[in-house]
């Protein structure tokens, strides 16, 4: 069993980060512009096949 650890690994320093972190935080509002262009392809891809099989099913009952 383990034991529990009640004191830090590293204690903390009372320097500040060389790096801080930004007041902001950026958020990605965006999705990103690939999404767009296969979203689209994907639709004029099920458009062009219910197409075809609507005149498939049309040459079908002609005959």
């Amino acid at each position: 069993m383990v034991p529990d650890q009640t004191v830090p690994a590293t204690p903390p320093s009372s320097e500040p980060l060389a790096e801080a972190a930004p007041d902001r935080k950026y958020v990605e509002n965006k999705p990103p512009r690939g999404l767009y262009v296969r979203v689209f392809i994907y639709v004029i891809a099920t458009h062009v096949l219910l197409a075809m099989m609507s005149l498939v099913v049309i040459a079908a009952n002609n005959q």
